[in-house]
């Protein structure tokens, strides 16, 4: 299929099957999406086969964007579509298609290095000898957050950020607490 989508003219039209395979997104979402954001209008022909045109993919792909690596819920993305409009959206699409910086983290290996993160500090945490002061587990949570910082977007980044501030407050009033049972 990759060979066949290389092949076609930029400004050709293409099949679901190619639009799924070039976002890597199933084709069922592909249609979930066009009911939930209007803005989504393929050529239908006989039996209801869809074709997009170039703009239709890259609108899909700043939707894809959005949604898995912006961290928009569909709502949101609705919502920038109303006051922004398709062609911004569509824009974000034809930046995201080009080549550029750090690789974007897919929203699998994102929950991955969650979970791994997560189950350190959950380890680190439960361990009775644990010296509150030690800050071990928020440190290999601080790498893994330094790792994939620079295949976030600037506001992801941001939010991070807060997260682990938040949590190593968490972890310094938890030694404080321990601390204070244990006398």
């Amino acid at each position: 299929m990759a060979a066949a989508l290389s092949m076609k003219s930029p400004e050709a039209f293409r099949t679901i099957s190619e639009v799924a395979t070039m976002l890597d997104v199933p084709q069922h979402v592909l249609r979930f999406w066009e009911t939930r954001f209007g803005q989504i209008r393929p050529v239908k022909r006989a039996g209801g086969r869809r074709f997009y045109r170039p703009e239709d993919v890259d609108l899909l792909r700043g939707i894809r964007s959005l949604l898995y690596f912006e961290g928009y819920t569909i709502k949101g993305v609705q919502k920038i579509l109303r006051e922004k409009g398709a062609r911004y959206v569509t824009e974000i699409g034809r930046n995201a298609a080009k080549p550029h910086g750090p690789r974007l983290v897919s929203r699998a290996e994102m929950e991955e290095v969650a979970y791994e993160a997560s189950m350190s500090v959950a380890a680190e945490l439960a361990r009775p000898e644990q010296d509150p002061r030690s800050f071990g587990a928020l440190a290999a949570l601080a790498r893994v957050h330094a790792d994939i910082a620079d295949a976030l977007g600037e506001a992801r980044r941001g939010r991070l950020e807060e997260l682990l501030t938040d949590l190593l407050a968490l972890k310094s009033r938890l030694g404080a607490a321990r601390a204070s049972a244990r006398i």
